[in-house]
């Protein structure tokens, strides 16, 4: 007999999945290839080949694998995967169209939360392909659409990293409280996710405790019953429906029918009003027994499987029965309506055994007793009579059954409230009692032995309080309340994970919103708020470091890039800026390793050869480095700061005109890469088109308007231009950003002497000397300040130490010092 071809073709599904999630690519994408093959018109074996084909990286096999169904929008997986494949095929409008086509089928689709180590979900829900069709309109350089998909993509799951960050790198101003926060979806799958959990780990509980418990006859399982205090719940699609089924079986057991009095005395139940806790019995195709008080009124009632057992209690003669049974009565129980004023000793002791006992009450045989209204169980007699009993319930000979016993026994006497014990059959109408849970004192650790009891006296027509003054968080509706505390307690507990991680998330997100504009010193001050475990990462450190190289501190940024190889020694990304920062800090030795390390770790990786690049250019060798920087903008076109530094290279080789394409080639391929147009207005300034150099360079700092750099090559261009005071403006401004800026405060003070202001450029001069002590420029303006100033003895003093600091300019040196004597010689003849 040949099998058929379903079970061949899930079989074969079943082992592409196994060896996707064991990352066996390879065999992955063998055995969807004979799936195909056997069904080569099924969407999904398409599908499952064409993912085959871009885990590998094959992306023009997905590309033409998924095209026949993805293009058209007609399967969810095909069109995800062409997507993808387009994305990396260049072909943004063909997958963002394929994509938008096959919105019906995603369109209200969440994922989020329903990944376990047993579960999965193969299909990617809304977030995903909005954040993907994000990442196309970004690639097309279509920004509004772009914007539009990662803020919709948050909006569904505060969680989708890459759209958060596609967000920060296009610029757009976002206020990071609202993205990562608790979205009304994820609410409702944490909720419907906890119930479902509850039920499962219910199960797998109850089978065990099934299994170490005294086997029932068939006969002595009553049906599901509509009990007020056991209104058992089916689950059907979501939805709770009440399970009322017929009592007749119960009556003949009893051989007359009993009935429970409604509350407040109408025709009617009030469910809603009577409900309690299921006990652990009752779950999804389960059913539970509670034992029902018999009245004088010959109605129905109903009875399930048995809950869990309530406390010990000091044992009880019956006298009205002339028998004694050893009772273990519940522990006394406060009416939601009334309040004690007092408490006996002896209630206080009944209570302590209760709780002390409640651990061992399954573990004694109790699996086949049964229950009174108020909560008691029945011991087994102790003339040697066995718990089983006979399957035949007609028999005379059988053993009366325990529950006519206790049916027809008398409620115990309270301390609290004062009953009568009268003759079998005479009492009339007993008021329901208020269920309350044992107390928490020597109560065992498994929910499976967790008892409730029914006792106490609560006034007609007043809804029970559950757990007495304290009220306790709602657990779903079906849960038994053996587990309810379980559940409640993982449920907050997931609660406040998720909120931790949304903190979390939200300091990572300001600190990489702050630096993405360049707002590096708040950048900084977040990403030092961050937990130390989440600080001392690779990425977190990469960041620190990058604020810090933005801010000119070389050598500070250099120890966070150094801690970053001790922990993760074999990291590229960020790599390419360490080699910058070790290029700034003429760390040739330091440079040459670590361009050797990373040519080690990857060859193919731009980082890479940008590292060796920088190596060469530190060395001078522009030539050598210009090759390296082609060999990363060829294993990475989208690399945009290796076109940058290949224009830094073309500039010091006075190439201006290829300097210019690789600054354009960079700007092309990210528009917000201010490195690129800084580029390009210093070869306006070599140029000598200082107009078009001042508006790359105020392009450049309106993207990065904290970089002191930019400001003060605004200043300069301005100087030239012939308008010293909008340049000291920038020049201030410089300053004001970047205190320990030589190059800016020297030029400031240059700026005030030509405006003829000698007093604040002396200011400004006494603390650039104290900035850059041994700096001959420096003490050469001082000295043309005193000189100004008439100020001879330190003018000579400053004139004579530049000399000394630099021997070269000493022609100009002495002039300026010959020219001073000179004045003071045409001074002398004035007068």
């Amino acid at each position: 007999m040949s099998p058929s071809s379903s079970h061949i073709s899930n079989q074969l599904r079943q082992l592409v999945y196994y060896h996707l999630d064991c990352n066996l690519l390879h065999n992955a994408l063998f055995l969807a290839g004979r799936l195909h093959a056997y069904e080569p018109k099924t969407s999904e074996a398409i599908y499952l080949l064409s993912l085959c084909h871009l885990r590998l990286g094959q992306l023009k096999a997905a590309y033409d694998t998924s095209k026949s169904l993805g293009s058209r929008g007609t399967h969810l997986g095909c069109s995800y995967v062409f997507a993808q494949a387009c994305l990396g095929l260049e072909r943004y409008t063909e997958g963002a169209t394929a994509v938008e086509r096959s919105k019906g089928l995603w369109g209200v689709k969440n994922n989020w939360n329903k990944h376990t180590e047993s579960r999965r979900q193969h299909l990617p829900d809304a977030a995903a392909v909005v954040c993907l069709q994000g990442k196309l309109w970004h690639a097309h350089n279509d920004t509004n659409r772009a914007i539009d998909c990662y803020a919709e993509a948050l909006k569904m799951n505060p969680f989708m990293w890459d759209a958060f960050l596609g967000l920060c790198d296009l610029g757009v101003n976002v206020r990071i409280p609202n993205i990562f926060k608790m979205t009304p979806d994820m609410e409702t799958n944490m909720t419907s996710t906890s119930t479902e959990d509850a039920y499962i780990a219910f199960d797998d509980e109850q089978s065990v405790l099934n299994n170490s418990q005294v086997q029932y006859s068939s006969t002595n399982q009553p049906p599901a019953s509509s009990d007020p205090f056991s209104v058992s719940k089916n689950r059907i699609n979501g939805e709770s429906r009440l399970n009322l089924t017929s009592s007749a079986l119960f009556e003949k057991f009893n051989g007359s029918r009993s009935v429970v009095t409604p509350i407040g005395g109408g025709g009617g139940l009030d469910f809603e009003a009577l409900e309690t806790p299921a006990g652990p019995g009752d779950v999804v195709g389960r059913e539970t027994l509670w034992a029902t008080n018999p009245t004088e009124n010959n109605t129905s009632t109903t009875r399930a499987a048995e809950p869990p057992l309530a406390p010990t209690r000091k044992a009880r003669t019956l006298q009205g029965l002339g028998m004694d049974f050893s009772i273990d009565a519940p522990p006394k129980m406060k009416a939601a309506s009334l309040k004690s004023k007092s408490r006996t000793t002896g209630d206080s002791e009944d209570a302590d055994n209760a709780n002390a006992h409640g651990v061992s009450m399954l573990t004694s045989g109790v699996g086949d007793r049964k229950r009174t209204i108020s909560g008691q169980v029945a011991q087994a007699i102790s003339h040697g009579s066995t718990t089983n009993l006979s399957p035949n319930m007609n028999d005379p000979l059988a053993p009366q059954r325990r529950s006519v016993r206790l049916f027809n026994q008398v409620r115990p006497q309270s301390s609290k409230f004062s009953t009568s014990t009268g003759s079998i059959g005479t009492q009339e109408g007993r008021e329901l009692k208020k269920a309350k849970a044992t107390g928490t004192k020597g109560r065992s650790t498994h929910g499976s032995t967790v008892g409730r009891v029914v006792s106490g006296n609560r006034k007609h027509g007043e809804p029970m309080d559950v757990d007495g003054k304290e009220s306790r968080a709602s657990v779903p509706s079906g849960v038994p309340p053996s587990n309810s505390k379980s559940v409640v307690n993982d449920k907050i507990k997931e609660y406040e994970a998720l909120y931790w991680l949304l903190e979390l998330f939200t300091k990572l997100g300001s600190g990489y919103f702050a630096l993405s504009h360049y707002q590096c010193q708040e950048a900084l001050q977040i990403f030092n708020s961050i937990p130390i475990p989440q600080r001392e990462t690779p990425w977190v450190l990469a960041h620190i470091g990058r604020a810090l190289f933005e801010q000119a501190s070389y050598a500070e940024a250099e120890r966070y890039f150094s801690r970053i190889k001790m922990i993760s020694p074999a990291r590229l990304d960020d790599m390419e800026v360490y080699s910058t920062i070790l290029w700034h800090l003429k760390s040739e030795i330091d440079l040459a390793f670590l361009a050797h390390e990373i040519i080690d770790i990857d060859r193919q990786s731009p980082q890479a050869w940008c590292a060796v690049g920088n190596s060469f250019s530190l060395q001078r060798d522009h030539d050598q480095a210009l090759k390296c920087f082609r060999r990363a903008t060829q294993l990475d076109p989208k690399f945009a700061y290796a076109f940058t530094l290949q224009g830094h290279e073309h500039v010091a080789n006075e190439e201006y005109d290829k300097a210019l394409a690789a600054y354009r080639s960079a700007i092309a391929v990210e528009n917000r890469h201010y490195n690129a147009w800084y580029g390009l207005g210093r070869v306006f300034e070599k140029q000598g088109k200082y107009d078009v150099a001042e508006q790359h360079y105020r392009t450049a700092a309106t993207i990065n308007p904290t970089n002191a750099v930019l400001i003060c090559c605004i200043g300069v261009v301005l100087e030239k231009l012939k308008n010293p005071k909008a340049a000291l403006l920038q020049y201030t401004r410089s300053c004001d950003l970047a205190p320990k800026s030589s190059l800016s405060r020297f030029k400031k003070a240059r700026v005030l002497l030509a405006l003829q202001e000698p007093g604040p450029a002396l200011t400004e001069l006494k603390v650039l000397k104290d900035i850059a002590p041994d700096e001959a420029n420096v003490h050469f303006l001082l000295g043309r300040v005193y000189k100004i100033l008439r100020q001879k003895g330190n003018a000579i003093k400053h004139f004579t130490t530049a000399m000394t600091l630099d021997p070269k300019a000493s022609h100009y040196i002495k002039e300026a010092m010959e020219q001073m004597e000179d004045d003071d010689d045409d001074d002398g003849m004035m007068a």
